[in-house]
């Protein structure tokens, strides 16, 4: 019995896009924030798309969280 050979992508990160949600109550309402940001990732030998990806995720995250925040020192006594 022949074994098929594995397949090897041939396919290229060119972009990644991240969207982060949060939701918070405040009293008996309930906010829901989101945001989403996409990057285009530069064909070059030095670009580590792992770090690519968790410099997005930070930045994302950061965002809602500023959202966040905003609403809570508006609504919140």
């Amino acid at each position: 019995m022949s074994k098929k050979a594995e397949y090897k992508p041939l396919g290229k990160v060119d972009r990644i896009a991240v969207t982060s949600r949060a939701s918070v109550k405040v009293g008996e309402s309930f906010y829901t924030v989101e945001y989403h940001e996409e990057r285009v990732i530069p064909d070059l030998p030095e670009v580590n798309i792992e770090q690519e990806r968790k410099v997005l995720w930070d930045t994302c995250n950061a965002e809602c969280d500023n959202q966040i925040e905003d609403i809570l020192k508006t609504y919140k006594n």
